[in-house]
Parts: C-alpha cells; sequence; structure tokens
C-alpha cells in the first residue's frame, strides 16, 4: 500500500466519521428526514452529472439495478435516515460509534447465519468489538441516553449490514460507478419523501445549519464516495476496507472537536478496543501475499 493509497484511505475515513458531525447541527434545526431527502436529491442529480461527464451510460444491467435498489433503500433510507432522526436525542460520537460496528455485525451474521469460516484472528476481533461496545454502552447508558435513539441507530447498522451480506457475491458490472451511487442516492430520497410528508417542517435557519448541510452533501455525501471507489480501484475492497477501523476514533474526535462533546475515559477505551476488533476482522478477510518462486 503506497502513500497515495493511505491519504486517501485516511481521508475517506475522516469525510465519513464527520458526517455525524454535520448531521447533529442539522437535525437540532431542522426535520431530519426532509433534510436528508433534500441531501440526497442534490447529491444524486450531482453524481448523474459527474456520471453524465465522464461519459458513463445511465442505462444498468439487472445486477446494478438490484445493487442500486437494495442499497438506495437500506443505506440512504434506512441507514441514514435513521441515524438523522436517533441524532436528535443521541450525540453525534454515540451514533458514530455504533454506525462504525458494521462490519463486526457483518462478520459475526456471516458466521453465525451463512456459516462463513471466521479466522481465528477475526474470532478475537470480534470478540474485542464486542467488549468495546460493551464498555462505552455500560457508561452512557448509567449516565441517561436516550435509549429509543441508540435503538434506532442499531436498527440502522443492521439494515446497511443486511445489505451488505446480500450483495456479497452480486456483481454490479460495467464503469458505471457515478450513475449507480447517483440513483441510489435519488432512490433513497424518493423513500424518504413518504415518512417526510408526516413531520413538523419546522426550521431555525442559521449559517452553521446552512454551512453544516452544505457539508454534508458535497462532502460525506458525494466526495467520500468518489475517494472510496478510487481507494478501491487502486488497492482493492478488501484492503480499502481496512480503513474503517479509523471510523470511531474519527467520530468521536470530530463530535468533540466542533460540538464539545465530552469524551469520558470509559469512551475512549471502547473506541480504542473497537477500532483494534475492526482492524483485525478487516485483516483477517485479507489474503496472504506468496512470495515470488
Amino acid at each position: 500500500m503506497d502513500l497515495r493509497a493511505i491519504l486517501m484511505g485516511l481521508a475517506f475515513a475522516a469525510m465519513w466519521s464527520s458526517a455525524f458531525t454535520s448531521a447533529r447541527i442539522i437535525v437540532t434545526a431542522a426535520p431530519p428526514v426532509s433534510a436528508l431527502a433534500l441531501r440526497f436529491a442534490i447529491s444524486g442529480a450531482l453524481a448523474l452529472l459527474i456520471a453524465l461527464a465522464r461519459g458513463e451510460s445511465w442505462r444498468l444491467t439487472p445486477a446494478q439495478w438490484k445493487a442500486t435498489i437494495l442499497f438506495g433503500i437500506c443505506q440512504n433510507a434506512l441507514y441514514l435516515g435513521l441515524n438523522f432522526v436517533a441524532m436528535q436525542s443521541v450525540e453525534a460520537s454515540l451514533a458514530a460509534i455504533i454506525a462504525s460496528t458494521m462490519p463486526l455485525i457483518v462478520a459475526f451474521a456471516g458466521w453465525a447465519i451463512f456459516g462463513e469460516r471466521l479466522p481465528v484472528m477475526g474470532a478475537v476481533g470480534l470478540g474485542a468489538g464486542v467488549a468495546g461496545v460493551v464498555i462505552i454502552m455500560g457508561a452512557r447508558l448509567s449516565g441517561g441516553t436516550d435509549l429509543w435513539g441508540v435503538a434506532l441507530c442499531v436498527v440502522a447498522a443492521c439494515a446497511l449490514a443486511a445489505a451488505t451480506l446480500s450483495l456479497r457475491k452480486a456483481s454490479g458490472g460495467g464503469g458505471s460507478v457515478m450513475t449507480v451511487v447517483g440513483m441510489q442516492m435519488l432512490v433513497g430520497a424518493a423513500v424518504l419523501l413518504i415518512p417526510a410528508a408526516f413531520e413538523t417542517h419546522v426550521i431555525q435557519p442559521s449559517w452553521a445549519l446552512f454551512w453544516a448541510f452544505l457539508y454534508t452533501t458535497l462532502v460525506p455525501g458525494l466526495a467520500a464516495t468518489i475517494v472510496w471507489f478510487l481507494l478501491v480501484e487502486r488497492i482493492g475492497a478488501v484492503r480499502a476496507a481496512t480503513f474503517h477501523f479509523l471510523n470511531p476514533v474519527f467520530g468521536v474526535a470530530i463530535a468533540a472537536a466542533l460540538l464539545g462533546e465530552a469524551l469520558r475515559l470509559a469512551d475512549l477505551v471502547g473506541v480504542l478496543v473497537i477500532a483494534g476488533g475492526i482492524l483485525a476482522v478487516q485483516l483477517s478477510k485479507q489474503k496472504p501475499v506468496q512470495p515470488p518462486v
């Protein structure tokens, strides 16, 4: 893995993790589901324009449509939608920590449900991840954290894990990456319009809301996706996924720096344990490189 790949991975992890902080700012001043639907509509339109500029076809194969619809619903509408609603009462750092456990959920479900072999390193990492979650949740729940908000975050992470597992062996085919991304976002926007119609549409305008919405639309919503696919093209999906171990660390750090959220000792210990667990699980998936003969 060269220096450019490392920098791309760090950039992706930072952008992904920062989305929870900007989302927290948005949902305290605007209806969460409506704001997210608008974000997806804008990001999706921009992604399709980028696809057009790249010469991509807007015609998708059946496999691509399957991925587009499933991820549009599970990732955009359910995963992000539930997180946006949850962060009305849950801190951004806790939402980021729960969301970052998705690779652990995928590893556990793959072993428990689909009978996939879990290497020793992966099993140790899974155990460490669970221990880290217990450490953090024990401290947070005793401090009065909203249980309903936590439950929504957990369901959100499970929804994304389910989509990941169901499409693990599916192939999108072709090179219409930005077209698929754009369509996924538009699917998410369309699905979210239904619950958005039942929200109370009261907005508290401010520059903080404006910049947070602009940032979450362009950076986590679009730039992070582009960087991710460039990283996958450079080093492969399995090695690129290794950078997920940084998500809980960056998520807590950014929320503390920009929102002033408290950094508890249990949070720091738990985050480091979870990060180590995610790293172990991801490394266990990598095939050893054979030395040249």
